[in-house]
């Protein structure tokens, strides 16, 4: 089994963004049974329009770091770059941003493994779950030549690597492909008039208008759903 990490940079923060450095890291046991990582690789993608001032305070990527040789990154470019090889799973930390770029044309219709959430479940006592917090927390020495600077594709995609090998000495693969794949467990109402209530404080109304949508995010959907079923029958 082939499991390929992924961590793309963008020109920005939401999803009509261009990518602009993609990175990737393949995972698979060597000989002896061993889960390893091989080198990673990465390619800047010349952005068709501007990179905006906080993606650039992120990965530090600006407009001279272009050139008119550089690709633009179209579907093809990105089917090239991630599916060269054959691979079985898909990988990403925070695997929901790199899926709104990554289709599953791009990638065959592969599974994805999450690895915020499969930490979140296999180490909700971390102090964090951020890709660096992890890292430190789980105490990864990695060689500072591939795993910085941080915030850039390459270099995040290697530790996100070592933190699914290191989860995967406390989880199998479908394991953590069902996590994933589970609806994403909101504590508070993410959006709207009552953004940052608790469900259990939203009127009953709002929740049912909610719970009937078709274009909203499935996991607030899934959220408003649950909490009616639970007045319904709070046994």
């Amino acid at each position: 089994m082939r499991l390929r990490v992924v961590d793309l940079e963008t020109t920005g923060g939401d999803r009509s963004a261009e990518i602009i450095e993609v990175g990737v890291v393949d995972v698979a046991r060597d000989e002896a049974g061993q889960w390893v990582a091989s080198p990673p690789v990465s390619k800047l993608f010349r952005p068709k329009g501007e990179i905006s001032f906080h993606a650039m305070a992120v990965h530090h990527l600006t407009p001279e770091d272009f050139c008119d040789a550089d690709p633009h990154c179209d579907e093809y470019a990105l089917r090239e770059m991630l599916m060269g090889k054959p691979a079985d799973v898909m990988v990403a930390h925070s695997a929901r941003f790199e899926r709104g770029f990554i289709t599953d044309t791009a990638t065959g219709g592969l599974p994805w493994i999450c690895t915020v959430r499969a930490s979140k479940q296999v180490w909700p006592e971390a102090p964090g779950h951020s890709n660096q917090v992890l890292r430190y927390w789980r105490g990864l020495r990695l060689d500072p030549a591939l795993a910085l600077p941080a915030h850039r594709a390459g270099p995040d995609a290697w530790v996100t690597a070592h933190r699914l090998i290191d989860l995967l000495t406390e989880a199998t693969v479908d394991q953590m492909l069902a996590g994933t794949a589970e609806p994403r467990r909101l504590e508070r109402i993410p959006f709207g008039k009552h953004r940052g209530r608790a469900w259990a404080e939203a009127p009953e109304d709002y929740l049912r208008w909610m719970a009937g949508q078709t274009a909203m995010d499935a996991e607030v959907v899934a959220a408003a759903r649950a909490e009616l079923e639970w007045r319904a029958d709070p046994v």
